[in-house]
């Protein structure tokens, strides 16, 4: 029988699959602005959720906490861009490299260490996203560049949350995120406004809600569940990708793709389960 945590991660990772297919259905609307909407969406819902905890919003580590939200800001306005210029599943490929990007970056930054295995499984995931970025003439080198640094940057966001996790309100830190965000988007949206459609106006309220959603069920799996199970579920969210792309916008990959995908995964997945094997040694 599954066990609720997993359940809990398995819908979380539905969500993001389906904010994913939202954010490419309007590829008019600029990505600062898509997660400008997302931004104020999650700042509201985050404040009342804090609030009827009693929590303090302002948290203990403002210095940290405001880093967290402008790396976070960075990768996710990124990350959106990737989603409407690229094909579904390649975007959320090279994503993927992110827990990666933070087991490097953790070297320096939290003094993680890293096993000599490790950096075969990162060489790993990097050949993986290589070869779909090779094969797939839809990605340039100006988007696959992109996708690097929207992941590079959720790494660094994933070390100060690391840095973090002992003195601050998980939900503090979700909300940190939309404040630092929405005056940075806020002010280059002012400049750069595409007025929606009624249609696309819904979307982006869907984009905000799905988000917030999804990050409440992610956090309630891994407050109920060993890390260790619940984890690796979220990388079928790249099966989620191949499924919606290919339905709803039409994207097929060559053989090559979908083999550097796999070898992607792989990668990731491997490392995940060997930190976690030598955690419990």
């Amino acid at each position: 029988m599954i066990s609720k945590g997993l359940k809990y991660m398995i819908l979380a990772t539905f969500l993001f699959a389906l904010m994913n297919v939202f954010v490419k259905m309007i590829p008019n609307i600029p990505a600062v602005q898509v997660v400008l909407f997302r931004s104020v969406v999650s700042l509201v819902l985050s404040a009342a959720f804090l609030k009827g905890q009693r929590v303090n919003l302002w948290g203990n580590n403002k210095k940290l906490l405001l880093l967290r939200g402008a790396f976070g800001s960075v990768g996710l306005i990124l990350y959106f861009y990737t989603l409407q210029a690229m094909p579904l599943a390649s975007a959320v490929t090279i994503q993927f490299l992110a827990p990666i990007f933070a087991t490097i970056l953790g070297i320096f930054i939290v003094r993680e260490k890293v096993k000599p295995l490790q950096w075969f499984f990162f060489l790993l995931a990097f050949t993986g996203v290589v070869l779909v970025k090779g094969f797939d003439p839809r990605i340039t080198p100006w988007l696959f560049l992109v996708g690097i640094i929207s992941a590079l940057f959720s790494g660094l966001a994933y070390n100060v949350i690391r840095k973090l996790k002992l003195t601050e309100h998980p939900l503090v830190i979700v909300f940190y995120f939309p404040l630092v965000t929405i005056p940075f988007a806020g002010i280059w949206s002012y400049f750069n406004w595409v007025v929606p459609t009624p249609v696309e106006w819904g979307i982006l309220l869907i984009v905000g809600v799905l988000t917030q959603l999804a990050q409440y069920f992610m956090t309630k799996a891994y407050q109920v569940e060993e890390l260790s199970k619940v984890s690796s579920l979220q990388y079928i969210g790249i099966i989620y990708a191949l499924g919606f792309g290919f339905v709803l916008f039409d994207e097929l990959f060559n053989v090559m793709s979908y083999v550097g995908m796999a070898i992607m995964l792989i990668g990731v997945f491997a490392n995940v389960w060997y930190k976690n094997r030598i955690s419990r040694v």
